[in-house]
């Protein structure tokens, strides 16, 4: 069975930090490229950020580059979030993704955790 499971959200100040983890079991880990995604209320969910299977190749979204950084220990099965300098637009409820293409399209989410930047 399939789970992607994420921790690490809650209630934080503006200019603090979090780091979020995604667990991951039932498949293997190690050849998924793994993605953070994120929704805001009332707007479409956007991708985040982006790891290669080996963790060598990342990529971020424009709004988050320089204060997110994204890290996985293919050992652990687990990928970070680790967030930065949080502002109110960083609140969201964050979605860890494993995404393959080969030999087959295989696509898997993670119920979510709550991010709220706030004072």
């Amino acid at each position: 069975q399939v789970q992607l499971v994420e921790s690490g959200g809650g209630l934080v100040q503006p200019g603090g930090s979090l780091r979020l983890s995604c667990a991951a079991s039932g498949f293997t880990f190690s050849t998924y490229t793994m993605n953070w995604y994120r929704q805001a209320p009332g707007k479409e969910r956007e991708l985040v950020a982006t790891i290669s299977v080996g963790g060598s190749s990342t990529k971020y979204a424009d709004s988050v580059k320089g204060r997110f950084t994204i890290s996985r220990d293919n050992a652990k099965n687990t990928m970070y979030l680790q967030m930065n300098s949080l502002n109110s637009e960083d609140t969201a409820v964050y979605y860890c993704n494993a995404r393959a293409y080969w030999p087959n399209f295989n696509d898997h989410w993670g119920q979510g955790t709550q991010v709220t930047v706030s004072s």
